[in-house]
């Protein structure tokens, strides 16, 4: 049919094609998922969080926090989805599932448990900290016949990154294997301080210069295996004397000492081409002139690790029901802050309905953008179609 057009003056006529005959445009697939999201489901993929937490009927320790202690946790060992937990996902997206030790009991176990969590709303990523050495979820649970590592620290020790590269293909191997996308490893933290009770022999040197191949090594290792790997705790946790889990952490370092030291060991990861780097919640008073901590701080996370290392993908923080920030904040102070801050994954809130609804609220009265959200939704979705 020929179609007749008036416009500005000018006659122009065209054809009406077929769509067979008509050259397509292509459309983005994560521009055309994010475009139908709702806001709640926009929202949702910015947590990543325990499965106890979709399980409203749990109550975790007299303080309210889900990692008090382990005696909190050592009658839950939620194994499972349940009825509850799908009930309370559907108002509640989630964007991944981080699973503990507790959460863990043998290779049948999981072969269940983890296609439940992908049916989940939100198309949850499946997380875990299988770092090798003492942090080891299914290394160090008897149940499991997979190799273990003494630490990255003799790793370190080799000198060689190959042995970093072999630690992380042998861990990336069997978590691939048990259904796992993303190991919250390795750590890229410089154990410059003796007196550190948090890092320690999880870091594979005091050296910037030794622990950088070992860390790209260790990232190509679990990427080889198919799983995405996190280096952890940005901007640098291993020049501490205390721990975050429990309360407030802080390094004295300048800006320039890190970049000689710390931010070596991150720059290599970042050049590498790593998908996700997780905060420290530590206070840097002589880079921030502040107490807060990193995973609040838009200095921190914007203007140096995006500006001055030059970082694009992901920014997770560490667990949020720490003491570092429980102690400071309001599960929703906390959640929304760090994403003004520039995080683009809220780790493990402790009260994840309060951090959940103060997000949308924030979103809906503007003080965080929309365009601000779609920014870390498309990170976030960009790294899913990459898994798939």
């Amino acid at each position: 049919m020929l179609a007749v057009i008036l416009t500005n003056g000018l006659l122009i006529t065209s054809c009406r094609y077929d769509d067979d005959d008509v050259e397509q445009t292509p459309v983005d697939e994560v521009e055309a998922q994010l475009q139908k999201m709702t806001l709640r489901e926009k929202v949702g993929q910015l947590f990543y969080v325990r499965p106890e937490v979709l399980d409203t009927t749990i109550h975790y320790g007299h303080t309210g926090g889900i990692d008090v202690t382990t005696a909190d946790l050592a009658n839950i060992k939620l194994q499972a989805v349940n009825a509850t937990m799908r009930a309370v996902n559907e108002k509640y997206p989630v964007g991944g599932i981080i699973l503990y030790a507790h959460n863990i009991g043998d290779e049948a176990q999981l072969a269940t448990f983890i296609p439940q969590i992908r049916a989940l709303k939100g198309m949850p990523l499946l997380c875990v900290d299988e770092e090798g050495g003492r942090v080891a979820r299914i290394g160090n649970n008897p149940n499991f016949d997979v190799e273990k590592f003494e630490s990255m620290d003799a790793i370190g020790q080799t000198g060689d990154p190959a042995n970093a590269y072999y630690c992380g293909r042998t861990i990336g191997s069997y978590l691939k294997r048990y259904g796992f996308d993303i190991d919250f490893a390795p750590v890229a933290d410089v154990n410059t301080n003796p007196e550190n009770i948090v890092i320690g022999k999880r870091a594979f040197s005091d050296d910037p210069a030794v622990a950088a191949p070992m860390v790209t090594n260790y990232l190509q290792g679990l990427k080889d295996a198919g799983i995405t790997g996190c280096i952890k705790h940005f901007p640098g946790h291993g020049d501490t004397t205390t721990d975050t889990h429990y309360g407030y952490a802080q390094s004295l370092k300048t800006w320039d000492e890190m970049m000689n030291c710390e931010m070596i060991t991150f720059k290599a990861g970042i050049d590498w081409g790593c998908q996700m780097i997780m905060t420290a919640h530590i206070g840097t008073p002589n880079v921030t002139g502040t107490e807060i901590p990193a995973t609040m701080s838009s200095l921190i996370l914007q203007d140096k690790l995006r500006g001055v290392m030059g970082y694009k993908n992901i920014i997770i923080t560490d667990a949020m029901e720490m003491g570092a920030i429980t102690q400071q904040y309001t599960s929703a102070e906390a959640a929304v802050g760090c994403i003004l801050a520039g995080a683009d994954i809220v780790l493990g809130p402790q009260n994840f309905i309060e951090a959940f609804e103060a997000v949308v609220k924030a979103v809906e009265t503007g003080k965080i953008s929309k365009k601000r959200l779609d920014q870390s939704v498309r990170r976030i979705l960009r790294l899913k179609k990459e898994k798939r």
